[in-house]
């Protein structure tokens, strides 16, 4: 008599560890977000260790934002310094860690973008040439809270 438990609990330990790595390597890239100046070396650690990971991308559902899409556009326009056309853009939102990511199309070149919307920080990635060449364009991007003027009834 055979029995398939082992397979099954070494499976299961198998996508725990795959769960837990992602998530210490998550917590890493969101340090990395908010604290290291190089923007290029940010993108590559979400590249080598999330973008093309099924496993992570799996965790997530197709989402839109329409913080993001403002953000996306309007940062995009700045970085080449005319009216663009956004297109294709799949976000991924994975909610237990507030965590957005996704890619799009920029007339012909390729970006991406991830977002903590927890600590209201992200990071956009495009290529700088079409046709696209190892040359990237970044840009972090922070959520600003907009402040009432004060009034008379305020107190500090």
């Amino acid at each position: 008599m055979t029995t398939t438990t082992p397979v099954l609990t070494v499976c299961l330990s198998h996508l725990l560890n795959i769960h837990n790595m992602n998530i210490d390597r998550l917590q890493k890239l969101k340090q990395k977000l908010t604290n290291d100046a190089g923007l290029s070396d940010i993108w590559l650690f979400y590249m080598d260790h999330f973008a093309d990971h099924p496993e992570f991308t799996d965790m997530g559902q197709p989402a839109d934002n329409e913080y993001l899409n403002a953000v996306l556009q309007k940062t995009c326009q700045q970085m080449f310094d005319s009216a663009i056309n956004i297109s294709d853009c799949l976000l991924i939102y994975i909610a237990p860690y507030h965590f957005f990511h996704g890619a799009f199309q920029l007339e012909g070149r390729i970006g991406g973008v991830i977002y903590f919307e927890d600590i209201q920080i992200g990071l956009i990635a495009v290529s700088a040439d079409y046709p696209p060449t190892d040359a990237v364009k970044y840009s972090r991007f922070t959520e600003m809270i907009q402040l009432s003027a004060p009034n008379g009834n305020d107190r500090n």
